[in-house]
């Protein structure tokens, strides 16, 4: 088990290079590039600037180098000094952005995942076990309607059926009035009266794919020949369905787990722009939009490592949890 850690462990640096190589490039596959985005909106603003300016600005942001120059100067920075560079946009930092957008980010998505597992788990076992009764079909169609609309969408016609018939805009994490005051109770409730509506939207998709797919696995698991004769000999169904069933059924929820933390990571992108909420996916769209590089290409960067390591994370869990993953030293997908 130590050997397959290590060696998942050292994988991982040939491929994290390999996806920042692929982030980089991405980022300037579109013609132009953040000089050239800039200068068109100063033009279609009328702000007159001069080529001197223009030029001088492009050697500072290191925009006069070729690609690979400017990659290695940011690889060179990042395993060195551990820089992410400084954004063009904002002329800040990048790991300051990313760090004053993450706590935020963090506590929204992880408590969207909590909440999506709470849902989806039992939900699956009670759909599993009640097959084609009338909950079975109202929670079926709840979860294709998860999994089949878009997270802004959902966020945009809730929000309007909010505001137009509860007269409350869930928009951003809290009100405006409490913007830029300190902490106090009051600030602490009206924040809890708005962070309940992004956490709903944000599970409401993860838990309706979860639900279909344990409620799935369980109903194969419990099909099998080993549940029909312990059945026969008499186990108790409770015990007999979570000792067995559910702990096999579960294997490919665990792993399906591993893709959900670049989501936790960008907060859901498009959720939080349509709700107002301020962190790290907004600012990943605008800095592509900007070509700031800096910015899109640190978060790109650890966008793959979150993937990589939600898949070991996920793997190690099902070691954990699955006897035949741990001698066979391996992970069965």
């Amino acid at each position: 088990m130590l050997k397959y850690v290590l060696r998942r462990l050292l994988m991982m640096i040939p491929m994290l290079l390999l996806v920042s190589m692929v982030a980089f490039i991405l980022i300037e596959l579109p013609p132009g590039d953040f000089m050239t985005t800039k200068i068109t909106n100063w033009q279609l603003s009328g702000l007159q600037v001069s080529q001197q300016e223009i030029d001088a600005m492009i050697r500072r942001f290191g925009l006069d180098q070729p690609i690979h120059i400017r990659y290695l100067t940011w690889l060179r920075r990042l395993v060195i000094d551990q820089d992410l560079g400084i954004s063009f946009e904002y002329q800040r930092p990048v790991a300051q952005l990313i760090k004053e957008r993450l706590p935020a980010t963090m506590a929204l998505a992880f408590t969207a995942l909590i909440a999506s597992w709470c849902l989806a788990i039992p939900i699956g076992i009670y759909s599993a076990t009640h097959q084609y009764s009338g909950f079975d079909y109202v929670f079926t169609f709840i979860g294709f309607v998860g999994m089949g609309t878009p997270g802004f969408l959902l966020a945009m016609l809730l929000a309007w059926v909010s505001i137009r018939y509860f007269n409350f805009s869930p928009i951003g994490l809290m009100s405006m009035s409490f913007i830029g005051k300190p902490w106090d109770w009051a600030k602490i409730v009206d924040v809890l009266k708005h962070v309940w509506f992004p956490i709903l939207i944000m599970s409401i998709g993860g838990a309706g794919g979860l639900m279909r797919t344990m409620r799935n696995n369980l109903l194969d698991e419990m099909g099998k020949q080993y549940v029909v004769t312990a059945r026969a000999k008499g186990v108790k169904p409770t015990k007999l369905l979570l000792k067995y069933p559910v702990r096999l059924a579960i294997n490919p929820v665990i792993v399906g787990t591993a893709g959900i933390l670049p989501h936790l990571f960008t907060g859901e992108g498009l959720i939080a722009i349509v709700l107002g909420l301020d962190t790290i996916g907004p600012l990943l769209l605008m800095s592509v939009q900007q070509q700031d590089m800096y910015v899109a290409g640190s978060i790109l960067t650890i966008l793959g490592a979150l993937i990589m390591l939600g898949n070991f994370l996920s793997d190690i869990v099902l070691a954990a949890v699955d006897p035949r993953v741990r001698l066979g030293e391996g992970v069965v997908r």
